[in-house]
């Protein structure tokens, strides 16, 4: 068809090969959880485009906050003392919707955005308050932090850091937090990491509550409390990751308040507007706040506060407030989780695993042939490497989470054959 043509000839896909176009998947269209691509085929939406439609697709009351802002005015500039009411609104409700602490709020447009103002203003922070030495950054192997050339140096999955170098230095990992057994052995790593890099170098330790593009890995038992004393020890920051599990993805408003990590910044985007706008956000701590008291940060981007995506966000916030969409994420992820359980009998699957709407399963194999097969069956799943990750709308209903569990372990059965 015309748009097919069009856009293979046109188009540069994220994560797709120069010069290889595949046959798009032209989606004309969403409501709920649910997809209809331009020949009219329906789909159940197992990923969430990339999991941030939180609310669900088409929302009208989402739409008409965005028309009526627009009207009223599109965009002017936040830099310096220029400001908007939709953006000072949303900061207001973000600090008292955070985890004790976070006093302050940077406006960006996504999650990469997110995770370089983070790191720089750590960085800025320390060379302030009289430690420019203190400048390192340590990140966690299989940790997914975004695509800018600051966020991709502080990403720990080898497969996405290829061939773009040379990263931006100053950054050390650490293993990736897996197994049950593993809290022990990982503090005890961290306290190596700190000793022989010297705890005078280090700004902040960035991580996410729960692992998303790594695999869908939740934290072993206690590691963030061990985690935050060690970090606290050595006088180091943390910077909490959640642009995937903030605002009800994993069952909390903050996956870092349920986890115990007392984070001093946290990157939000994804939930915060359920797509619905481009809108992030760095919520800032105390410490932080104090160290670069009276200095210029000098950093911003040209959207920073836009009040479309600000008045949008607050309306998505009231909705996830009013339907209690957290507590939904809880129900409904155990139900999707108690669904795929019995996959784990299966050979060639290593672990089904999840907390609230982020789950995985895990293969011993590529994957790719899972997702291409679920979607030849009207569901839509994401493979990453040998993970199938999953991350629903969290209004999708029962009958929904029943048709991806059944259309999932289908494939994920053929899979071994």
């Amino acid at each position: 068809m015309e748009l097919a043509e069009l856009d293979r000839r046109y188009l540069l896909h994220p994560h797709s090969r120069v010069g290889s176009p595949m046959p798009p998947l032209i989606i004309d269209r969403g409501s709920g959880a649910r997809l209809w691509d331009v020949d009219g085929r329906e789909y159940v939406d197992g990923t969430c485009g990339l999991w941030q439609c939180a609310v669900g697709h088409g929302r009208a009351e989402l739409a008409g906050v965005a028309a009526e802002q627009i009207g009223r005015l599109e965009f002017f500039s936040s830099f310096g003392d220029y400001t908007n009411e939709p953006a000072i609104r949303l900061a207001e409700r973000l600090v008292r919707l955070a985890p004790e602490g976070i006093r302050r709020v940077f406006f960006t447009n996504g999650g990469s955005e997110g995770t370089e103002t983070a790191v720089k203003l750590a960085r800025l922070a320390r060379h302030h308050a009289g430690q420019p030495g203190r400048n390192i950054i340590l990140a966690r192997t299989a940790g997914y932090h975004g695509m800018g050339a600051g966020s991709l140096a502080v990403t720990g999955i080898d497969r996405l850091r290829a061939g773009f170098g040379p990263l931006a230095p100053g950054v050390e990992f650490v293993g990736k937090p897996h197994g049950s057994d593993a809290a022990d052995r990982l503090v005890a790593e961290l306290e190596e990491r700190i000793e022989r890099i010297g705890a005078e170098r280090i700004a902040a330790f960035i991580g996410e509550p729960v692992l998303g593009v790594g695999g869908m890995v939740p934290p072993p038992e206690g590691y963030w409390p061990r985690v935050r004393e060690v970090l606290d020890r050595h006088g180091i920051w943390l910077i909490a990751d959640e642009i995937v599990t903030a605002f009800g993805r994993t069952g909390h408003w903050f996956a870092s308040e349920h986890y115990g990590m007392r984070p001093d910044m946290i990157i939000t985007a994804k939930g915060l507007s359920s797509g619905y706008v481009p809108m992030g956000a760095v919520l800032i701590g105390e410490r932080v706040l104090r160290a670069a008291e009276g200095v210029e940060f000098a950093h911003g981007f040209t959207y920073n506060g836009h009040p479309v995506g600000a008045a949008v966000a607050l309306a998505n916030l009231d909705i996830l407030e009013r339907e209690e969409l957290p507590a939904r994420a809880r129900s409904v992820g155990d139900r999707l989780l108690r669904a795929l359980e019995p996959l784990e009998e299966l050979p060639h699957v290593l672990e089904v695993r999840g907390v609230g709407l982020m789950l995985g399963v895990e293969l011993d194999r590529d994957a790719a042939s899972v997702q291409d097969g679920a979607r030849t069956d009207g569901v839509i799943v994401r493979a990453a490497g040998a993970c199938i990750v999953l991350s629903p709308p969290l209004v999708i209903s029962e009958p929904d989470v029943d048709t991806l569990a059944e259309v999932l372990s289908k494939h994920v059965i053929a899979a071994g054959h």
